[in-house]
């Protein structure tokens, strides 16, 4: 019997990688450095959907910084100096991804320096400043909403919950 690891509880990913070098499982969702770990151990299979690179999913931001609307009210310069710190880091990643990579192996994020290297150098972090995070929110709250999970729709969510204006002098201010 075959299962889907995604769906198995409290599953780490050197279980998951097991379970699918085992053909215990037929599929799992893999962040670096799962995929390099799996094409070491030369673990058949292919690759479903690359959020990178395919379609739809390439054309939107993977990942959005959120924050407590009560903090970002009170502390609203501090904020900036985070969000700042993310974006600049961000452009590091892109304009030297050997040094990023290095950092992260030296300071305990990964003990691999290659598998960083590579998926810093696959990861397209420097599209923040052309990507529309409004369209981001739309598309996603869209798939949410179509697997049942949400019920607002995107439009409502855009209104109430989003604010852009910090982001957009930032993107100003950061030029690259």
């Amino acid at each position: 019997m075959h299962f889907v690891a995604l769906l198995i509880p409290a599953i780490d990913a050197g279980e998951a990688i097991t379970m699918l070098a085992g053909v215990h499982v037929d599929a799992f969702i893999g962040f670096p450095p799962e995929p390099q770990e799996l094409r070491a151990r030369n673990v058949g299979g292919h690759v479903v959907v690359n959020s990178s690179t395919d379609r739809p999913w390439s054309q939107y931001f993977c990942c959005m910084l959120a924050g407590n609307r009560d903090f970002i009210r009170k502390h609203p310069a501090a904020t900036k100096r985070a969000v700042r710190a993310i974006l600049k880091a961000t452009d590091f990643c892109v304009t030297n991804p050997a040094a990023a990579a290095q950092r992260m192996v030296d300071r305990g994020f990964t003990a691999r320096y290659d598998y960083a290297l590579q998926m810093l150098k696959e990861v397209p972090y420097n599209k923040w400043r052309e990507y529309d995070p409004e369209d981001t929110i739309r598309f996603y709250s869209l798939r949410l909403r179509e697997a049942g999970m949400i019920k607002a729709n995107p439009n409502k969510i855009i209104a109430d919950a989003t604010d852009w204006r910090l982001l957009n002098e930032l993107k100003r201010e950061l030029k690259g």
